[in-house]
Parts: C-alpha cells; sequence; structure tokens
C-alpha cells in the first residue's frame, strides 16, 4: 500500500527558445529539453552538437527522476566547475527535474576568468529557464482489476468514487479493468479494493 502523503507531481522544462549571452567576444547560447532516460540524454546531446560541429564546447547539465536523485554536470573542457555546475544550479534553483539544459560556446580569444565562466553559464541558462514556462507532471498509478462478471457495478463503484480512471475494459473468464489513479490518491482506491467482496487487483507501475 502507498504511504499517504506522498508528493506526487514534479515539474520539468517547457517549450523553449534559444538564449543567448556574450562576454568579451565569447557567444553563449542556451538550449533545454525535457528528458527522461538515458536515451533522450544522449539524443538531445548528439543534435545539439551536430547543430555547432564547430563550438568550443559543448556543457550541460540534466537532472532526472520524480524526485531528482539522478544527476549529472558536465564542463566539456572548461575549467573544472566553470559550467556544468553553474547550468545545473539554475536547473535546481527553478525546482525542476526530467531536464537538460546544454550550452554552447564559441570563443572569443579572449579568456573569461573562473568567475567569468561562471557568470556566463550561469546567466545563459538562467535566461534560457526564465523564458521556459514549467509543465506539472502528476505521477499516476496504474492497476488490474479481476472479478465475476456480475461483480462489475461493484467494481466501476469503487473505482468512480475515488475518481480513478477506466483506461481498458477485458471480457474473458474473469472481467478485468485497468484504471489509473494519481498517486496520492491510490491508497483510496487500495483501501477500498481490500474490503471489496471477491475483487482481485495489482499494482502495474506508476509513470
Amino acid at each position: 500500500m502507498m504511504d499517504q502523503g506522498i508528493s506526487d507531481t514534479f515539474h520539468t522544462i517547457g517549450e523553449c527558445g534559444v538564449s543567448e549571452f556574450r562576454a568579451k567576444g565569447s557567444k553563449f547560447l542556451g538550449y533545454g529539453c525535457s528528458v527522461s532516460n538515458e536515451d533522450e540524454i544522449k539524443r538531445f546531446l548528439a543534435e545539439i552538437v551536430a547543430l555547432h560541429p564547430k563550438a568550443t564546447h559543448h556543457c550541460y547539465a540534466w537532472r532526472t527522476g520524480k524526485s531528482g536523485k539522478l544527476f549529472r554536470a558536465n564542463d566539456d573542457g572548461e575549467p573544472s566547475g566553470t559550467a556544468g555546475k553553474p547550468i545545473l544550479g539554475q536547473i535546481d534553483s527553478k525546482g525542476l527535474t526530467n531536464t537538460m539544459v546544454i550550452i554552447v560556446r564559441y570563443y572569443g580569444g579572449t579568456k573569461l576568468g573562473v568567475a567569468g565562466l561562471i557568470e556566463a553559464y550561469k546567466e545563459c541558462t538562467k535566461s534560457l529557464l526564465e523564458a521556459a514556462e514549467p509543465i506539472a507532471y502528476v505521477v499516476q498509478n496504474f492497476y488490474e482489476l479481476a472479478f465475476e462478471y456480475e461483480l462489475m457495478n461493484q467494481a466501476m463503484r469503487h473505482v468512480k468514487n475515488v475518481q480513478a480512471k477506466v483506461l481498458r475494459q477485458e471480457y474473458d473468464e474473469r472481467c478485468k479493468l485497468y484504471v489509473s489513479i494519481r498517486q496520492s490518491e491510490a491508497v483510496k482506491l487500495e483501501q477500498a479494493l481490500d474490503q471489496a467482496y471477491k475483487l482481485d487487483y495489482k499494482f502495474l507501475h506508476s509513470a
């Protein structure tokens, strides 16, 4: 059974354009994308690198997972901590997860120094994220309910009482309902089904 009071909502990056920041001849271009797994991260990075093959650096940071436990910051040849870390810091300041930001730098011939680099990557990321409307995503739990045909009305009543959504119905030797409900409300559905007569259920996954 799910814990009560669980947070089932997180925010990720919405649609965004390209941000730009210039400092002493160097040009910084910011790109953001919603990502949820390693394949999406690699695909987005490859896309930006292909778009700017002659850029001096392709620095990035990402954070994923509904609790934001997974993250990485990459300086791509810049002095340690001057690029990936400030990018990640801006993602975190907005409370975002499932978010990746890549900052492309074209070197302008004048060194910026550690403080200058940190400021440039921070400001380019900040500008990008401020222009992007965050998207709230609510985690859903998915269940399979199984019961005899004559218990259909009872099953539907339990589902509707807690405002779960019926996704699919199957009729074989036993009836089956596939339903979803927001994760923070799942305990109500499980409690109702635990008390139901001859109605079996199993948790499938959350997403």
